[in-house]
């Protein structure tokens, strides 16, 4: 059985019949993987009701789950959120306003500002983290439990020689 992908790679392999840098089994699982995250955050974003974002979710996700105990610096979470200082001071704004975040300063650096979730912010990750969720495991419920452990294992492998 084909897929679209398969469709593109024949598509390229024609082009590049004679160039032996080019690799049809790479091509395909790079753009079956883009393809498949693409379909995630499309899923996702249809998720996001009440003028609730997929970045408010993401900022909050951020703090819920960082490795500092759901308090953080903005300069923690723009860098475990891979985003600029000034985008996280954005959403941490909007954060701020809808009552899902607080902001204090550090009682022991006066400098530092920590944030922090408020009671309604935890209900509102809680409550699309489940969505999300349901999302994710639609993308892949294609595969057994067995399938998934063979895809993890080898995507660890690729992201461990890609870490080295």
């Amino acid at each position: 059985m084909e897929d679209s992908v398969d469709e593109h790679v024949a598509r390229w392999a024609g082009f590049w019949k004679k160039e032996p840098a080019f690799a049809p089994e790479v091509e395909g699982a790079l753009v079956r993987m883009k393809f498949i995250q693409r379909w995630i955050d499309r899923a996702d974003l249809a998720i996001f009701t009440e003028g609730f974002t997929v970045q408010d979710y993401k900022t909050l996700h951020v703090l819920m789950v960082q490795p500092w105990p759901t308090e953080a610096t903005p300069a923690q979470l723009a860098e475990a959120a891979n985003v600029t200082r000034a985008a996280m001071t954005s959403r941490l704004d909007r954060l701020d306003e809808a009552g899902l975040i607080t902001r204090q300063m550090d009682g022991a650096d006066r400098r530092r500002v920590i944030v922090r979730p408020t009671q309604k912010g935890r209900e509102m990750w809680n409550k699309y983290i489940f969505k999300g969720m349901a999302v994710d495991q639609r993308a892949l419920g294609a595969l057994s439990v067995q399938e998934l452990a063979q895809l993890n294992g080898i995507l660890r492998k690729v992201l461990l020689s890609l870490e080295e």
